[in-house]
């Protein structure tokens, strides 16, 4: 019964709130807003894309990396199929999210020029990690693979936007700055996270770094996350949108500046609860919704009369 009951009342939830006028999409800002589709695993291409489009995106960031929507391998057959699935929808798919690093992997030129040929704009490669070693020649074999993996994507005519992450090369932006720098900015840019930025950057800290690359940024990621002590220290919670430290109004301010009107995915890495799969996915669902409103109004200030 209980199981029962949680589940009527996240999807009752889920009607409500589709029930409700959307917000039109900011005067200004032209870019597509998209859910990032790792947060609904369990839905399949169709099923996914047509929940995604009721709660009012207009794009997918697709995960092509392994445990995605699409498997890496699998990438040549499967990613046009599911690209296909996402634009029968009427959504657009301008980013991919992959866990590529370098050229060496085998599924490298696979995944990126099937995006090539499916007109997808952008690709978010994986991730590279501090040893703490030696930190400088850490930092030079991860720009020696990155720099690679971007002759690959630029040969299949996809841009490549590196993520800052929170604890991994690159969280600190001015770390892989100078390589970016010399690389083309028509190819090669960043994937901005103001999450990660406010979290490793602090007060002043995002504020460098996104003056740092405003000019080359491709696509962002939005999420936020606040500090919390607990018995074992201090830790980073991840929240709704406007719940967190992210300044949104100063964000979205300097982005407008920059003339920024790419891509922006929006992510849910907090924990939402449900008793039952069926029950904790119509709750993401209903997450997503809250917080796409919050993203749509925000926008709305900073790009309004653009």
């Amino acid at each position: 019964m209980n199981t029962r009951r949680d589940f009527i009342k996240s999807a009752s939830a889920f009607a409500a709130a589709s029930a409700l006028p959307r917000t039109l999409e900011s005067n200004g800002f032209n870019g597509a807003i998209c859910l990032f589709s790792k947060h609904l695993p369990a839905m399949d291409w169709k099923r996914m894309s047509q929940a995604v489009k009721k709660l009012g995106f207009g794009g997918v960031d697709l995960t092509v990396r392994p445990g995605g929507h699409v498997l890496p391998e699998r990438a040549a057959d499967d990613l046009p199929k599911a690209v296909e699935a996402i634009r029968a929808e009427g959504l657009k798919v301008p980013l991919i999210t992959t866990a590529l690093t370098s050229a060496g992997d085998p599924t490298a030129k696979p995944i990126l020029s099937t995006a090539g040929k499916l007109s997808i704009p952008f690709f978010k490669p994986g991730y590279y990690r501090y040893n703490f070693v030696d930190v400088r020649n850490e930092l030079q074999k991860a720009m020696n693979d990155f720099r690679s993996l971007t002759e690959v994507s630029k040969q299949s005519g996809v841009q490549c936007g590196f993520h800052n992450h929170e604890n991994y090369v690159g969280a600190q932006l001015w770390d892989v700055a100078q390589t970016i720098d010399q690389l083309d900015q028509k190819w090669v840019g960043y994937y901005f996270d103001i999450r990660h930025a406010v979290a490793e950057g602090g007060g002043a800290g995002w504020k460098i770094a996104l003056n740092l690359v405003a000019p080359r940024i491709k696509m962002i990621a939005v999420k936020d996350s606040y500090w919390e002590k607990t018995s074992k220290g201090w830790r980073q919670v991840n929240c709704p949108l406007g719940e967190g430290m992210v300044d949104w109004k100063a964000y979205f301010k300097t982005l407008r500046q920059a003339n920024f009107q790419g891509p922006i995915s929006l992510h849910l890495e907090y924990e939402i609860a449900g008793a039952t799969a069926a029950a904790q996915e119509e709750n993401t669902l209903v997450a997503a919704q809250k917080d796409l409103d919050f993203l749509k109004a925000r926008l709305r200030e900073a790009y309004a009369g653009a």
